[in-house]
C-alpha cells in the first residue's frame, strides 16, 4: 500500500483511483500538525509514502509565511523522518518556485536555488527538511499544474473564453504546463521503483512539454475548446501580483527520463483530456 497525503488537491485526486493507494484528507492528517502526519505513517505502515499535499496559495503566502512553512516544510520533514525510521521511501512534490527565474536556460536539479517569495522559500525549506531526514526519498519538482479538478489556469481560460471575446495574458513567463494526471503517474512509478531500488533516490524535475508562455497556453485552450476569444500578450508588469512570479520556469527533466524512464508529458494532449472531462 502507498500512503498519500492529500485528498482534494489536483495530484491527490488523480492518485486516489489507483488500487494500491490510500489517500489521507485533512481530517485524517492535518499538515499544520507535523507530529500527526508522522503518527499517521507509523499507524498505517505503508510500503511507501507520497506527499501530494501543500500550501499552494502563492500570493496569500506573502502574508502568511509561518503557516506556509509549517505545511510545506515542517510537515514534509516530519513525514520524511517517520519514513526514514521505518525504512520506507518517501516521494515529495516540490516546485519551480525554488529558483530565481533568471535567464533562459532550463533549470537542472542541481542548479543554485533562489526563491523570490514566501511560497518558494517554504518549499525550499521543505526540500532541506526531507533531505535532512536521510531516508530514501525523491524530491520531484514540477510546475504549472492543471487538471479537471480544483482551480487552475486551463479551467479559468476555458471559463473566460466562453464568456469573452478578448483576454490579455502574461507572455514573459515561460515554463512547462504539467497535467496533474501525469504527475500522479510519475509519483506512483517513482514510489514503486524506490521500493525495489532505493539507490534511485534524489532530486528530479518533471514538467510538461513544450515550454511555452501563459499566453501561448491560453491560445491553445481557446483553439482546443473552439472559443472565439482572442489573446493579447502582456508583460508581467502589466499584471501585478503580491508574489513575484519567476520569468523562467523551464526545467531540465533529462535525469528523470534516464533513471525512471519518465518522459515529459505533452501538455497539449493534456488540455484535450481536461476539456473532454469538463464537457458534460
Amino acid at each position: 500500500m502507498i500512503l498519500v497525503f492529500g485528498k482534494t488537491g489536483q495530484v491527490a485526486q488523480e492518485l486516489a483511483p489507483l488500487d494500491d493507494v490510500t489517500c489521507l484528507g485533512r481530517d485524517q492528517a492535518d499538515l499544520t500538525d507535523p507530529a500527526a502526519c508522522a503518527a499517521a505513517i507509523r499507524a498505517h505502515r505503508p510500503h511507501a509514502v507520497i506527499n501530494a499535499a501543500a500550501y499552494t496559495a502563492v500570493d496569500r503566502a506573502e502574508q502568511d509565511e509561518p503557516t506556509a512553512t509549517t505545511i510545506n516544510a515542517d510537515a514534509p520533514g516530519a513525514m520524511a523522518q517517520a519514513c526514514a525510521e521505518l525504512g520506507i521511501p518517501f516521494v515529495h512534490i516540490s516546485t519551480d518556485y525554488v529558483f530565481s527565474g533568471g535567464g533562459t536556460a532550463p533549470w537542472t536539479p542541481d542548479a543554485p536555488t533562489g526563491p523570490l517569495g514566501a511560497y518558494g522559500r517554504s518549499k525550499l525549506a521543505g526540500e532541506t527538511a526531507v533531505r535532512a531526514a536521510s531516508g530514501t526519498h525523491v524530491i520531484l519538482r514540477t510546475s504549472w499544474v492543471v487538471s479537471a479538478h480544483g482551480n487552475n489556469f486551463v479551467k479559468t481560460m476555458h471559463r473566460l473564453g466562453a464568456e469573452r471575446d478578448h483576454l490579455t495574458v502574461v507572455a514573459d513567463q515561460i515554463g512547462g504546463l504539467t497535467p496533474a494526471r501525469a504527475i500522479a503517474q510519475a509519483c506512483h512509478t517513482i514510489a514503486c521503483a524506490l521500493i525495489a531500488d532505493p539507490a534511485k533516490g534524489g532530486t528530479y524535475h518533471f514538467s510538461g512539454a513544450p515550454d511555452a508562455s501563459w499566453a501561448d497556453i491560453a491560445r491553445a485552450v481557446m483553439t482546443t475548446a473552439g472559443h472565439g476569444c482572442n489573446i493579447t500578450d502582456i508583460p508581467s508588469s502589466d499584471y501585478p501580483t503580491p508574489a513575484t512570479r519567476p520569468l523562467n520556469s523551464r526545467m531540465d527533466c533529462s535525469t528523470l527520463e534516464t533513471v525512471f524512464g519518465l518522459s515529459r508529458p505533452d501538455w497539449r494532449a493534456g488540455i484535450q483530456e481536461i476539456l473532454k472531462e469538463l464537457t458534460p
